[in-house]
């Protein structure tokens, strides 16, 4: 299994290895780390998994030889972009034009010798390809988003062009592909006719540890958000224009997730300017490890999916924030983007969704559950037990199981 990053950025990557090795299967992981506060994160992976066996590339290091490594392979992909875009087109070159750091992984993923490859994450799409073509096996790949419009829907945008080059020269050559979203899905289903493709939800082990909700009396409506990294492009501003129309209100909101200087000044001035009466109601919190997570988050009521919306992709994937809150017990208050709206339509018991932009209707949908706090439990019972029945990667992954099987088999 292929990724470019970090493990703990990567959670169906881990899901889908931590399944195949329970059934039986030899798993061994080719990755790489650029952010030194995740490395405790993949550790923390690592040590849960001890069957795993794993090539890592530290690209971290302050050490001299990474420095000039790193200078190197980075100026190798700006000039295979700039190859790629006038038109020069080879496998080494989109290969590199990708992932800088291609001709390390490829051959760390060749050294396994695997009977499979699946790649997670675009970058990896092109190791996975060839090294299966090397070893003459097969090679699966899981499209987590609508790649070629993951950060644009401009056809002139770089990224676009580099993702769209990439998937139409390798999408074909896979055995198999996998989706997040049914909306995902059916746009890649349109481009590869051809192809079967199957959705995996991004949805978590059933755990244990977190109790059934029950009801609170006289305490403060909790809301809460998370992401590896806070940023102000996520639609936190519906949230935070919401409170101005609930200023009498009790509210809490809980942010967690990295978050870096410049974002934390720009976010203290949105607070600052907010017209709320306490602004210590919005509370800000460290990242914490991926099982850890719906734990912590059971201590709240809402679980907001606030997707803004802002590109083909964004409004197709169904994001793993509202499995982590339905594992957790939270209602959940979810931007209707069409992934998340399709979800609430199917599953109106387990929470709402308002108009993406409109601050006014999501503050009248958290109103409704401060004065019915009823309707608030009914909702959270709603979503632990739905999480506990199918909504779980328990569900999912014998799709994922009987795909590899039937992979292997063909």
């Amino acid at each position: 299994m292929v990724t470019p990053g970090h493990l703990a950025s990567n959670p169906r990557l881990v899901k889908e290895a931590q399944a195949l090795a329970a059934n039986g299967y030899a798993v061994h992981l080719v990755f790489t780390q650029y952010v030194d506060y995740l490395i405790d994160f993949d550790n923390h992976i690592l040590n849960n998994n001890p069957s795993w066996t794993y090539d890592c590339l530290n690209r971290t290091l302050k050490n001299k030889q990474i420095k000039a490594y790193n200078f190197i392979v980075a100026a190798i992909q700006k000039f295979c972009k700039m190859l790629l875009l006038s038109g020069k087109k080879s496998n080494f070159i989109f290969a590199h034009a990708i992932n800088r750091y291609f001709s390390w992984q490829f051959k760390k993923a060749v050294g396994a010798k695997a009977d499979l490859y699946i790649g997670h994450n675009l970058a990896a799409l092109p190791v996975a390809i060839l090294a299966a073509k090397k070893r003459k096996v097969k090679c699966g790949f899981d499209v987590e988003d609508f790649h070629r419009n993951e950060v644009s829907d401009d056809p002139k945008n770089i990224n676009v062009q580099l993702n769209t080059f990439i998937e139409d020269k390798y999408f074909p050559q896979t055995d198999y592909l996998t989706t997040s979203s049914f909306p995902i899905m059916q746009l890649y289903q349109k481009l590869f006719p051809t192809k079967k493709i199957t959705t995996l939800l991004n949805t978590f082990q059933v755990v244990k540890e977190v109790s059934p909700p029950v009801a609170k009396v006289n305490e403060p409506l909790k809301l809460f958000w998370f992401s590896q990294s806070i940023g102000l492009n996520r639609g936190l501003q519906d949230v935070f224009s919401a409170l101005e129309f609930l200023k009498d209100e009790q509210i809490e909101l809980h942010l967690l997730g990295f978050l870096d200087n410049q974002t934390k000044k720009k976010l203290d001035e949105l607070v600052i300017g907010l017209q709320i009466k306490n602004k210590t109601n919005i509370v800000l919190h460290q990242p914490v490890k991926a099982d850890q997570l719906p734990i912590f988050a059971a201590q709240f009521d809402v679980g907001l999916a606030l997707e803004p919306g802002f590109s083909i992709n964004n409004n197709a994937a169904l994001s793993n924030k509202i499995f982590t809150y339905l594992q957790a017990g939270l209602a959940v208050v979810a931007s209707d983007t069409t992934a998340q709206k399709q979800f609430i339509n199917e599953n109106p018991n387990l929470g709402f969704c308002y108009e993406k932009g409109n601050a006014q209707q999501l503050a009248s949908v958290l109103k409704r559950l401060i004065d019915q706090p009823e309707l608030l439990l009914q909702t959270k019972q709603a979503a632990y037990h739905a999480a506990r029945l199918n909504l779980n990667w328990e569900t999912e992954s014998i799709k994922f199981l009987n795909v590899v099987e039937e992979t292997l088999s063909n």
